[in-house]
């Protein structure tokens, strides 16, 4: 059961509308870095999570959090969309600012969503759910979600050294903020179970008989003409206490050559190949 305020999490106030920010806006609505995936994100895995319920309950508030984001985005892409043209006849279009305001804005704005914004990134293409991660397993969705959540940081950072528009930069100022908090709060849950080296490696129970442990360790080499290159993942104890760094520089292949034998009949292939 969801509720819903009629005001917005945070202020959005555009000094001065801009149809090429908008569609710029749109990537932090329906990108791979957006809020959309994310709000899925921190859903699916808060209804599909185990053991302590305050994780479940953690999950769930923050993606109502970012759902309100996406309200919010959505409200600023509206106003950088105040002032755009609705028509477009041959002699407007000469017009260099008016061809200038079109080369810059996503045309669906005005033909699909009526100035308004859409479920989609900067290039207008719908986000398809592909990178939504919820494993059930809560140290790898913690891990997916520390990343989600830099990614964002990111975009929300490019957005913000983009505009000029003093009301843009404080709400992406905002943004910038929370994506802050998430990105603690996430690895403040591998801290609270153990650690790196208690919640790696993961899925930690999984029982150590199954595992080669003889290849646990080891840095592989596969280029052919540069040199190891050097650091934390080459020598010395590896992050989760179970064993040492080392490195191969010229690795030995432990397979087979692949040979599938003779095609069988009736398998649409060539006689040669039978």
């Amino acid at each position: 059961m969801f509720h819903h305020s009629s005001k917005l999490q945070y202020q959005v106030r555009v000094d001065k509308p801009s149809p090429a920010f908008a569609k710029y806006l749109q990537q932090a609505i329906g990108g791979v870095e957006g809020e959309i995936r994310v709000a899925m994100q921190y859903f699916f895995q808060a209804m599909g999570a185990r053991g302590d319920s305050k994780y479940r309950d953690m999950l769930m508030m923050t993606a109502t959090e970012e759902l309100s984001h996406i309200e919010f985005l959505g409200h600023a892409v509206a106003l950088n969309l105040e002032g755009a043209p609705v028509e477009v006849q041959d002699e407007a279009a000469k017009d260099p600012v008016v061809h200038a305001i079109l080369g810059g804005m996503n045309p669906r704005h005005i033909l699909s969503s009526g100035l308004s914004a859409m479920p989609v990134n900067a290039n207008g293409v719908p986000f398809d759910m592909s990178h939504v991660y919820a494993t059930g397993n809560l140290a790898a969705d913690m891990m997916a979600n520390a990343t989600a959540e830099s990614g964002g940081r990111v975009l929300a950072s490019r957005l913000y050294n983009m505009t000029d528009d003093a009301g843009m930069k404080d709400m992406l100022s905002f943004l910038i903020a929370r994506d802050t908090m998430h990105q603690q709060q996430w690895l403040a849950v591998i801290e609270e179970l153990g650690g790196w080296e208690k919640a790696l490696p993961i899925p930690n129970s999984t029982p150590e008989e199954h595992e080669a442990t003889e290849h646990s360790y080891y840095f592989l080499n596969t280029s052919l003409d540069e040199p190891t290159p050097e650091g934390r993942w080459t020598s010395g104890p590896s992050l989760d206490g179970r064993g040492t760094f080392s490195k191969k520089d010229k690795p030995e292949p432990l397979g087979q050559k692949p040979d599938l034998g003779k095609a069988k009949s009736k398998s649409g292939t060539q006689t040669e190949q039978q």
